[in-house]
């Protein structure tokens, strides 16, 4: 008579030695899917000379005089015109900061290093974390084109509003032509050579490129070196280099609850930055009695503020594939 010994409880089979056995583990732990963090790339504006530290610092602006354009009479002497004001941009300096505590037992038991994980979780929030606050101050900026009932809406025009927006009323190449065209008329300077630079979400660019051809969008590859392609970029159209980023804002304020996305289009000195203190990954004291506790972080001081108005166009428009 054969007698098995096997992990099952079945006493016709034998001894059960399920004991002997484990779970077993892989010791290398995945991150969570990240986005590319883009927003706070458009600030190409920074102090040139500023007088001294401080908690703010204001940018002037010099006007033009009003054009001249009446002759000069031979044998009287001009009137003098005063030079204009100049208009300012004031940048406030914040400090931000997050940070987390590693105790010595999690050190001890885990299973995997967990040091090096926690530095780049820390490092990756730095980044999210203020790549959302220059969002919040680019997508409030002055200038908006909606699509309101399927029509084009320019801000200050009759019915042009956020909760005006329909589900339906998704990103049309209409609206692309009409941000180019406000930002040429303004003078805003292109970032890349003639094309002014945008940024999607996914949904809407689902939408864009379901209304266009293949054939009226240029590849990266048409206007740049292909080891100079930057992560998300899906190709030139309407004088924009598009960029698709998941971290483009949208929320349920438009009409009866539709979502509405807020896609940039921005030239030149659209936004301008001031850092009195570079954000890093900071590495705590240890300050318990019995040196248990590590603390990780990250600390910066530094603003933003909206530096050329007339650099930034902002479309407010729904997906017909955004869902909650």
């Amino acid at each position: 008579m054969s007698v098995y010994t096997d992990i099952l409880t079945n006493a016709g089979l034998g001894t059960n030695a399920g004991h002997l056995l484990a779970t077993v583990y892989d010791k290398y732990v995945e991150f969570a899917l990240r986005s590319y963090p883009w927003y706070r790339s458009i600030a190409d504006k920074r102090p040139v000379n500023p007088t001294s530290p401080g908690t703010s610092i204001v940018f002037n602006f010099y006007a033009d005089l009003a054009t001249a354009t009446g002759a000069l009479t031979e044998t009287t002497d001009p009137n003098f015109v005063q030079i204009p004001a100049t208009t300012t941009v004031t940048c406030t300096l914040n400090e931000y900061g997050n940070s987390a505590v590693v105790t010595r037992k999690l050190r001890l038991a885990t299973l995997s290093d967990i040091d090096p994980a926690i530095a780049d979780i820390i490092a990756f929030n730095m980044v999210q974390s203020l790549d959302e606050v220059v969002r919040g101050v680019l997508v409030g900026g002055t200038y908006v084109i909606y699509e309101n009932s399927d029509a084009l809406k320019v801000y200050g025009a009759a019915g042009a509003a956020r909760l005006n927006v329909l589900a339906t009323d998704e990103l049309k190449s209409r609206d692309v032509r009409a941000a180019t065209t406000h930002l040429r008329k303004l003078s805003a300077i292109p970032r890349f050579g003639n094309a002014f630079a945008g940024f999607m979400h996914p949904d809407v660019s689902y939408d864009l490129r379901s209304e266009t051809s293949n054939g009226d969008w240029r590849a990266p590859h048409q206007y740049t070196a292909a080891g100079n392609i930057w992560a998300g970029v899906i190709g030139e159209y309407e004088g924009v280099l598009w960029t698709e980023t998941p971290r483009a804002y949208y929320t349920n304020d438009g009409n009866a609850g539709a979502f509405v996305h807020r896609t940039l289009v921005v030239g030149k000195q659209a936004l301008a930055e001031a850092v009195a203190d570079e954000p890093h990954v900071v590495l705590g004291p240890i300050t318990d009695r019995l040196m248990r506790f590590r603390p990780i972080g990250w600390y910066g001081m530094l603003g933003w503020a909206r530096y050329r108005e007339e650099s930034i166009v902002r479309i407010e428009t729904s997906s017909t594939v955004t869902v909650a």
